[in-house]
């Protein structure tokens, strides 16, 4: 079962997700399992917006993302992601 997730960034740039985008990139794995992903800039900060296909690769991410976050200064804003299961979702021009 697929899941959803919307994280909430106040305070974090555009530079700064770049700069933890790339990092992540060089992390073997760290993706797999994600369906889709946006990250959206708002007034206050960033809004990002992930499907994951199953609970185990979502807290995989997490687990590899965090210590990558910290070390290049995003905050712990205190702010858990919202977490959804998905019951349908497609991709429009996708086969399979």
């Amino acid at each position: 079962m697929a899941f959803f997730v919307h994280a909430v960034v106040p305070g974090v740039t555009t530079e700064q997700y770049d700069k933890l985008n790339a990092a992540l990139q060089q992390t073997p794995g760290v993706f797999d399992g994600c369906l889709v992903h946006a990250c959206v800039s708002t007034d206050d900060g960033l809004e990002v917006f992930d499907i994951w296909e199953t609970e185990q690769q979502m807290n995989a991410f997490a687990e590899k993302m965090t210590p990558v976050a910290t070390e290049h200064g995003w905050p712990d804003t205190g702010i858990a992601p919202r977490v959804m299961r998905v019951h349908h979702h497609w991709v429009p021009g996708a086969t399979g």
